[in-house]
């Protein structure tokens, strides 16, 4: 990251180790964890783009049964570099452990920081289906007229996309992956056609390749090389037209298949 120059990227979108004894990272107690993201955070904001947004999506920290939601300790970090959390997205899916002693946690946060008020949102390319389409006003002076935006709504701040697992059309040998998709809407929104995007924990590639689909830049660094070389396949396989990913707009659930059909 230090290679690169000054405000140069649009989006930086990443999802970080949570710091939970996966294979790509040591445990280590929570203020530690939290000094190695200050560190990282503080280059992110370096590289942003004054129009640029940060999205920084976390899970929950797990230490002695107890549950930290990792968005929690690293708010104050943004905050302290003047940067603005425009949203806290919670990103539901389906899919995940099965606790016995709380409920099964199947959600996790996006946190959407701008560098400045003046900021790239894209709204209208990521409008989705109107729950009434063509509803109009049935009185007032606007009679007669749609009372929804015709080209669809606004998606909340409530997205349901599914994880990557074991049957997902994605799945790879990274153990914690981020659906093509989830990314493609965040470059949609808040990056214009050659910006820049960068994921400073690429793992298997997918910010860097929702970004070359969507005619955007894509930059991304990792420590592990065994990912760096899977990101790098992935992005030839997609330039070359044969990798498989998962539609945008593609119900989650279709109740005409069997078991309801999920993804």
């Amino acid at each position: 990251m230090r290679s690169l120059p000054d405000a140069s990227m649009k989006l930086i979108v990443t999802s970080p180790p949570y710091n939970i004894g996966k294979s790509y990272e040591r445990r280590a107690p929570l203020d530690e964890y939290v000094q190695q993201q200050t560190a990282v955070i503080a280059e992110c904001v370096r590289l942003l783009h004054p129009q640029g947004s940060i999205c920084w999506q976390v899970g929950n920290h797990v230490a002695a049964s107890e549950i930290v939601p990792l968005d929690v300790p690293l708010y104050p970090i943004f905050k302290s570099h003047g940067l603005r959390l425009r949203n806290r997205i919670v990103w539901h899916f389906e899919h995940g452990l099965h606790c016995s002693k709380r409920l099964s946690g199947r959600y996790e946060t996006i946190n959407w920081f701008t560098k400045s008020d003046d900021y790239t949102f894209n709204l209208d390319s990521i409008r989705v289906p109107s729950k009434y389409p063509g509803k109009k006003y049935f009185k007032g002076p606007k009679r007669g007229q749609l009372s929804c935006n015709p080209n669809g709504k606004n998606p909340g701040d409530v997205w349901i996309f599914p994880n990557v697992k074991n049957n997902h059309i994605e799945k790879t040998a990274h153990p914690c992956q981020f659906p093509v998709e989830l990314v493609e809407r965040l470059v949609m929104a808040l990056t214009n056609p050659g910006d820049n995007v960068l994921d400073p924990f690429v793992g298997a590639g997918s910010s860097v390749i929702a970004a070359i689909k969507r005619n955007r830049i894509g930059y991304g660094c990792d420590i592990v090389q065994e990912y760096i070389d899977l990101a790098w396949e992935r992005v030839h396989q997609f330039r070359g037209g044969f990798l498989r990913t998962r539609p945008m707009g593609k119900p989650v659930y279709d109740p005409a298949k069997p078991y309801g059909g999920h993804r």
